[in-house]
């Protein structure tokens, strides 16, 4: 066999193995969007692309008086806002703080949040727990918003601080000798520099407080509280899988959202974690 020939078997092996990959992640979420469109409410299809298609399921979603998906995700939208602002302010200031200033305690910071990443968050959830009830914060939504906002700065810290590494210094010399406070140089040359780092942190904290359920299920407990996540799960349980359609239907809601925000801020995602990387 010639070289060129063996080279066209292993470009075509690897070609087939990557759509096997492809077809192996794309099947779940295509048996969704499709079990969505469904007629029914049984989990159970004779085939894989329904014999008739409907969009009762999603009009059941919003005009029905046993659900409040409406209300959900509106507290869902809420929590995933306001926890994308407050944690890309805490992660931009801070990590900008330990790439540009020398202070005491600045390695030990660093090597303390380093410490922090490496344990799963589950592990504080009952240290949380006790601490909101101490404090008055369960069954709200600003305990989400707090938690979700405070650990999205131990997850996106060094990505932040690399991005800020790479910003040289020459800027922020000229603008000091021209007068300016560390505050105009940070508004003013750094965070215009800085908009790839900020949608990747901003992205992150918001994808993962949108399909938050773990947290989000232990700390709220009335209805009209709820996120979707906790929602759809409640629909799922209480019914036994009888309204599992109604279930893919929500899905499909809540997954269009973060779709829509990968595909349009994909380039600025990639380079604000590339360039993070670099030097983290």
């Amino acid at each position: 066999m010639s070289m060129k020939a063996s080279t066209r078997i292993r470009v075509a092996a690897s070609y087939l193995f990557l759509l096997m990959v492809v077809g192996w992640s794309l099947y779940p979420a295509a048996w969704v969007v499709l079990s969505s469109f469904k007629p029914g409410k049984s989990l159970y299809s004779e085939t894989f692309i329904p014999k008739s298609l409907t969009l009762s399921h999603y009009s059941e979603l919003f005009h029905s008086d046993s659900l409040m998906f409406t209300t959900w995700y509106f507290n869902t939208f809420k929590v995933a806002v306001f926890s994308m602002l407050l944690s890309t302010l805490l992660v931009t200031l801070s990590a900008y703080a330990l790439s540009r200033f020398r202070f005491p305690w600045r390695k030990a910071s660093l090597t303390l949040m380093l410490i922090l990443g490496m344990f799963p968050g589950f592990m504080s959830m009952v240290a949380v727990y006790i601490l909101l009830m101490q404090v008055g914060l369960l069954n709200t939504h600003t305990a989400l918003v707090i938690v979700y906002s405070f650990g999205a700065v131990i997850f996106n810290l060094f990505v932040a601080k690399g991005f800020f590494d790479t910003l040289p210094k020459g800027l922020e010399e000229a603008a000091r000798i021209d007068g300016a406070s560390n505050f105009r140089v940070f508004r003013s040359i750094m965070l215009p520099l800085s908009k790839p780092m900020l949608v990747f942190v901003a992205l992150t904290t918001f994808t993962g407080a949108w399909v938050d359920f773990i947290f989000a299920s232990l700390v709220l407990r009335s209805k009209e509280k709820w996120t979707v996540a906790v929602g759809l799960y409640d629909m799922v349980n209480s019914y036994q899988n009888a309204y599992f359609t109604l279930f893919a239907a929500g899905a499909v809601f809540i997954a269009i959202p973060i779709t829509l925000l990968f595909m349009y801020l994909q380039r600025h995602f990639v380079d604000g974690l590339t360039a993070g990387a670099n030097k983290g």
